[in-house]
C-alpha cells in the first residue's frame, strides 16, 4: 500500500497568556499536538477521535497547510502542506459539518460549476463526476433551491459532492452528521462507504457521533491530550478495553435472579435476564450452558459492548 498522510514525530505548540495573581499573567506553552506519528494508506477510512481540546483539529489543520507543526514531518499525497498548499488544494476535499463552501444565496448547480473553476476542473470531466453524485446523494429535487433554503441534510449532501467534484485522493470530515435526522445520516454514511469502496477516496474521519466509526471506519486512532493513545481496529479495541459482554436471556416465565459462576445478573425484568460476563474469566458458551442446565429458555441473544462506553472507558483509564 502507499501512504496518503505520513506524520512523523509532529508536534505543534501554541503560546498563551494566562492570569498569574491580580495584574500579572504570564507566557505558557501548550501543546496541542505531542509527537505524533501516523500513517495512513491509499483507500482507507480512518475514524480520528478523542475529546474536546484532545487534538484533532490541530492535526486536520496541519495535513491541509493552515498551520505549520513547531517540529517533525507532515507530508501528505508526497507534498508538503504548507509550502505546497495550492498544488495540495486540488488533491484533497474538506467536508466540516458547521461551515459550507457552497454560496449561501445562489442555488446549490451554480454552487458545483462556480467550484469548477476554482478547482480548474475539465468541462467532461466535472459533467460526469456532478452527474454520478448527483445521482447517488438524490440531489435532483434541490438543485436549483437556494443554498440558505436548504434542509441540514440537503446542504450536507451538497458539499459532499462539491468536496468531491474535483476528484481528491483525500477526503477530511470534520463532523459530517452532526445535526442530522436518522435518514440523513443512514444516505450519508451510505455514499461515503460508497465513495471509499467504488473511487478509492481516503478518507480521515473526525466526530464525536461514535456510531458513524462504528459503521463506516475500519481503522480507528484515539488521540488524547496532543497523544495517540490507541491505534487499531474498532474489534481491537472492542476486544482490548471493552472485556464485558452481555448475554439476555428471555425464560419460559419469571422467575428469581439466575446463579451461574463467572456471571453476575444485572438486570431483570419479568422472565428476562441480563448476565454480564468478562470474557477473559469465561465464555459465552459456559454462561449459556449454565443457564440452560437451571431453567427453561425461550430465546436468548449476546450483546457485544457499545463502542461509546468503550471510548469512554479508554478516555476515563488514563
Amino acid at each position: 500500500m502507499t501512504a496518503v498522510i505520513e506524520l512523523d514525530r509532529v508536534s505543534k505548540d501554541f503560546v498563551v497568556m494566562r492570569k498569574k495573581g491580580r495584574l500579572r499573567r504570564e507566557r505558557m506553552t501548550v501543546a496541542a499536538v505531542d509527537d505524533i506519528s501516523l500513517r495512513i494508506d491509499t483507500g482507507e477510512l480512518v475514524g480520528y477521535i478523542g475529546p474536546n481540546g484532545a487534538g484533532k483539529s490541530t492535526t486536520i489543520k496541519m495535513l491541509t497547510g493552515i498551520l505549520v507543526p513547531s517540529s517533525g514531518t507532515v507530508r501528505v499525497v508526497g507534498l508538503d502542506p504548507q509550502r505546497r498548499r495550492v498544488e495540495l488544494a486540488s488533491r484533497i476535499g474538506v467536508v466540516f459539518g458547521q461551515r459550507t463552501q457552497l454560496w449561501w444565496d445562489l442555488p446549490l448547480i451554480d454552487s458545483f460549476d462556480l467550484l469548477r473553476h476554482v478547482y480548474r476542473v475539465p468541462a467532461d470531466r466535472h459533467r460526469a463526476n456532478l452527474r454520478r453524485f448527483v445521482d447517488l446523494l438524490e440531489l435532483e429535487p434541490f438543485l436549483h433551491s437556494p443554498v440558505r433554503q436548504l434542509s441540514l441534510g440537503q446542504r450536507m449532501r451538497g458539499d459532499l459532492c462539491a468536496a468531491l467534484l474535483h476528484d481528491p485522493a483525500i477526503l477530511y470530515l470534520d463532523e459530517p452528521t452532526i445535526g442530522l435526522d436518522v435518514v440523513s445520516k443512514a444516505r450519508v454514511r451510505e455514499f461515503l462507504a460508497q465513495v471509499n469502496r467504488d473511487e478509492g477516496v481516503t478518507i480521515l474521519l473526525t466526530t464525536h457521533d461514535l456510531s458513524d466509526v462504528e459503521r463506516l471506519c475500519s481503522r480507528l486512532v484515539v488521540i488524547d491530550h496532543g497523544h495517540v493513545i490507541h491505534d487499531g481496529t474498532v474489534a481491537e479495541i472492542k476486544t482490548m478495553f471493552g472485556d464485558t459482554r452481555t448475554v439476555v436471556v428471555d425464560l419460559e416465565e419469571a422467575g428469581p435472579s439466575l446463579v451461574v459462576p463467572g456471571a453476575e445478573v444485572v438486570e431483570v425484568d419479568g422472565p428476562r435476564q441480563w448476565l454480564r460476563f468478562r470474557r477473559s474469566e469465561v465464555t459465552a458458551a459456559e454462561v449459556i450452558a449454565a443457564v440452560v442446565g437451571q431453567a427453561r429458555v425461550r430465546d436468548l441473544s449476546i450483546e457485544e459492548p457499545d463502542i461509546e462506553d468503550v471510548v469512554t472507558r479508554i478516555y476515563t483509564s488514563g
